[in-house]
């Protein structure tokens, strides 16, 4: 399945995330991530919907419906060789320091908390696919516990 992101600019309402998540529901769509943030424009949300669907006419009929939606300023998708697609993770691991200084040369993450010898808390930000990738070469085994963000969307 193909990834999609969807960017739509909506007034800041009550209720609108809510129409937004039914209309989607509705549909079928399993949301990938959602994430939502002021604008530059005070008054207006920004939104960031991914999917997975390789079906380009459902995911412009998902467009086309949102743009019926009132308070939708605009809505496109955002084509992934044109645009920058990143979000952080929380990750709390049980490995040792010299486990984890393995992988500072290939990622750029942050300690945030050495809990003990064993426990660490970082921090991790970048694309999808680089976040999945240092999970799984620092070892799904030891993560206790991650947080995401998920993904913030942006043309270049």
């Amino acid at each position: 399945m193909k990834r999609r992101a969807i960017l739509a600019f909506m007034l800041d309402r009550p209720g609108v995330l809510n129409k937004v998540s039914m209309l989607i529901r509705k549909k079928m769509y399993n949301v990938d991530t959602l994430t939502v943030c002021t604008s530059r424009v005070e008054g207006i949300s920004r939104m960031t919907i991914t999917l997975q669907e390789d079906d380009e006419r459902k995911v412009e009929q998902v467009i086309r419906q949102l743009e019926r939606f009132t308070e939708v300023v605009s809505v496109k998708e955002l084509d992934t060789n044109n645009s920058y697609w990143r979000e952080v993770a929380i990750v709390k691991l049980e490995v040792d320091d010299e486990h984890l200084e393995a992988f500072r040369h290939h990622y750029n993450f942050e300690i945030l908390d050495r809990k003990s010898e064993d426990l660490h808390i970082v921090q991790i930000a970048g694309a999808t696919k680089t976040i999945d990738t240092f999970l799984d070469e620092v070892g799904r085994e030891f993560i206790i516990e991650i947080a995401r963000t998920g993904v913030s969307a942006m043309e270049k």
